[in-house]
């Protein structure tokens, strides 16, 4: 008697800072009918979670958990499937109200987080103190389960330059907080943990990005950083067949300073 196969499918799914939702709405609708991802981390939706563009976004055909924030920061999950045990906020930040963190259950069989950690400029400030404690918070939390069997993906934008190759100049970016030892150290002890950099296993060339900023003409002359990424669980790395980054949504009018970061995970 031949056993019945369960048939699979890959599943795509892609993080992206939008800077601001409402103004980025019609290239997020735009990319979401191109694109067609089956989940999308989101970040800086800048919104509180009344005022999220929900009609819009379900109307593309997405489920919608949001973590809002008015004005600044925000986090959301968008997914094709239901998204199930909800939690939303950091652990171990009692008092602490910024929007950085959501996670859910997609697929019935994915845990996925929407992370938007502090940028922490300027260095020598309680920003630069909060960063780290942020990501002492984040390793804490991602250390109780990231060994475990469940298909774990951390996305989002971790403010994090991990290399001198993820920027077009480390030089200019010496006094920054994303460049420096105390912000890499704790980004590399995530990795640590058993994470897997999505983005990198299948992209191994120096100096591709995932940012550039508004100021200085830094899009057309490719001056960037790479601090956005997809931190996959062992279950969620012997699943992946691809990844990569979307440069066309920064190419657009109105356009976010981030594009997207994505990859497949065959379940």
């Amino acid at each position: 008697m031949n056993a019945i196969s369960t048939p699979q499918r890959t599943i795509k799914i892609a993080t992206w800072n939008v800077n601001s939702l409402k103004a980025r709405l019609p290239n997020v609708l735009v990319w979401l009918k191109e694109e067609a991802p089956d989940v999308v981390l989101m970040q800086e939706i800048k919104c509180i979670d009344d005022a999220f563009p929900r009609t819009e976004i379900e109307d593309a055909g997405y489920n919608i958990v949001s973590h809002g924030q008015k004005t600044y920061n925000g986090v959301a999950i968008l997914s094709k499937s239901p998204i199930e045990d909800v939690s939303r906020g950091l652990p171990g930040g009692e008092g602490d109200e910024q929007a950085r963190y959501v996670e859910g259950t997609v697929f019935g069989k994915i845990r996925v987080a929407s992370i938007y950690l502090p940028n922490g400029n300027p260095i020598g400030t309680e920003k630069f103190t909060y960063k780290l404690a942020w990501m002492d918070r984040l390793k804490a939390h991602m250390a109780k389960t990231v060994l475990d069997d469940e298909i774990r993906v951390y996305g989002g934008d971790y403010n994090v330059i991990p290399t001198d190759s993820d920027v077009y100049s480390a030089k200019a970016f010496a006094e920054d907080a994303l460049l420096q030892p105390e912000s890499r150290a704790r980004f590399r002890s995530l990795l640590h943990l058993g994470l897997t950099d999505a983005f990198r296993v299948y992209n191994t060339l120096p100096h591709q990005y995932s940012f550039w900023d508004y100021q200085g003409g830094a899009w057309p002359k490719d001056h960037g950083l790479l601090i956005d990424f997809l931190l996959l669980s062992p279950k969620a790395a012997d699943v992946l067949t691809a990844s990569g980054i979307d440069k066309k949504p920064r190419g657009r009018e109105k356009a976010s300073d981030h594009t997207p970061v994505w990859c497949g995970l065959n379940i």
